[in-house]
């Protein structure tokens, strides 16, 4: 299901520039790059944990278990390319991410996908923590469902 996004719907907005090796041989930006920059916005979204908490990434943290993108218009390099980045949904132990990627505020692409809370030394999902969901909370424009 195809929901169209503003650049309004994020608090969250990474700016990434496309670099030449972006293009494919039809000259736009490959369709795998998205989920590229998906993954940058989703890490700078959580780049707070991962400078204040000294056990994310080491004890606890999360995974990718799902991820789809919708492409909307092609995208031509040289582009500065405005990554909204928004969790729409929190779970018991999982997430719903959704990203919405703009030029000069036209969307160009849409992605969602399904982030695990993960223990790393019990290879398991564990409840998404009192403190995550407060930073997420706080975070967003737009309550995500819970």
């Amino acid at each position: 299901m195809n929901k169209t996004v503003s650049p309004q719907d994020f608090a969250f907005v990474f700016r990434l520039p496309t670099r030449w090796s972006d293009l494919d041989m039809l000259g736009h930006v490959n369709n795998s790059r998205f989920f590229s920059f998906d993954e940058s916005a989703r890490l700078e979204y959580f780049g707070e944990l991962m400078r204040d908490d000294p056990t994310f990434w080491k004890q606890r943290g999360f995974i990718l278990a799902r991820i789809e993108c919708d492409f909307l218009a092609q995208l031509h390099h040289p582009a500065q390319v405005d990554v909204g980045f928004r969790i729409a949904r929190i779970g018991r132990s999982s997430m719903d991410t959704l990203a919405g990627m703009f030029v000069d505020g036209k969307p160009v692409a849409t992605s969602r996908g399904v982030l695990v809370w993960y223990d790393y030394e019990q290879q398991k999902p564990q409840p998404v923590p009192d403190d995550v969901r407060a930073l997420i909370r706080e975070r967003e424009r737009i309550a995500p469902e819970e």
